[in-house]
């Protein structure tokens, strides 16, 4: 159901696009916009993972760069069943992440400095196999997809203003429908988007619990997150708004509850899902990513640098 409710709010969109076109050319104008639709889905396909990425000034690192977080990330993802993505870390102060890519064989999952700061060793595993379970699900490559699309209405709704609103035959939409146009059209987009995105997040959040076993850590992680992002403000997704949906918690501002106009699912809402799935699937479970042997002692070293670091648990 959860599939189906999503393939229809995607076909919805598309349906709009092309809605947007037929009022701005006519029955040409609807054709044109299915071709373009078509063709920003193609390259978006093969290239949504490299945009988002150099969006965000992300750095690949590997085994050497980042060997806790790599190895972290090989193990969720061999407990998930998927191939090792592609690691990647934005220069960030909030914590905040997502995953990219077209399938699980091309697929990346991004994590900003903040959430590596700011979260303890189980809070980020729980948060990586959530974004592996986007990357499971598909899911990468459906909200990049929603993200163009509804970005494309936006800008086509305000050429139709050009192309329509000085007309003053019966070709165009007329002044009035160009202005009701430029404000319905984004925010239909907008609703849609975030009705796909709102669904999405739900099942990543179970299917991630189960991955790493606990749904406590990304309970944990999802109450941390939201906080900050209250208070520590992401200047890349302000930039880019369109993309704000695929952080795992909204980037730009936080939701009281779950509504039309919410990126994400409340926060409350989904830690008492994950409270739920904690009865059904228990607790139990190893520590996911530490290194062989005892914990070095002295001052708390970041395992991403090496260096000595103020704040965080990862001792």
């Amino acid at each position: 159901m959860s599939y189906f409710k999503t393939a229809m709010l995607l076909a919805g969109l598309t349906a709009l696009f092309m809605g947007i076109g037929y009022l701005i050319g006519g029955a040409s104008g609807a054709l044109i916009a299915l071709v373009v639709a078509a063709a920003m889905n193609v390259f978006t396909y093969w290239n949504s993972d490299r945009m988002v990425l150099s969006m965000y000034g992300a750095q690949e690192v590997d085994a050497r760069s980042a060997p806790d977080l790599v190895r972290m990330v090989a193990e969720l993802a061999g407990r998930a069943g998927l191939p090792m993505p592609r690691v990647f870390i934005m220069d960030n102060p909030q914590p905040n992440a997502f995953a990219t890519g077209r399938n699980p064989e091309n697929a990346a999952v991004a994590v900003t400095t903040g959430l590596m700061q700011q979260l303890s060793r189980e809070e980020l595993a729980g948060v990586i196999a959530h974004e592996l379970a986007h990357v499971k699900n598909h899911d990468t490559l459906l909200m990049t997809i929603t993200a163009t699309i509804a970005g494309a209405i936006s800008m086509v709704a305000q050429f139709g203003m050009f192309f329509g609103g000085n007309r003053e035959n019966n070709n165009g939409p007329g002044l009035i429908g160009s202005l009701a146009l430029m404000i319905l059209a984004p925010l239909g987009a907008m609703l849609v988007q975030m009705a796909i995105s709102r669904t999405r997040e739900y099942a990543a959040d179970e299917m991630g619990a189960r991955i790493c076993g606990q749904p406590m850590w990304l309970a944990s992680a999802l109450g941390r997150i939201d906080a900050a992002a209250h208070q520590v403000p992401n200047v890349d997704a302000e930039r880019a708004p369109a993309t704000a949906h695929m952080f795992i918690i909204n980037p730009l501002s936080g939701q009281g509850m779950d509504n039309l106009f919410a990126t994400h699912p409340s926060t409350q809402n989904r830690i008492a899902a994950l409270q739920r799935l904690t009865g059904e699937i228990g607790g139990g479970g190893a520590s996911i990513g530490r290194p062989a042997g005892p914990s070095p002692r002295g001052a708390p070293r970041s395992p991403w640098s090496g260096q000595p670091r103020a704040r965080g648990p990862w001792g």
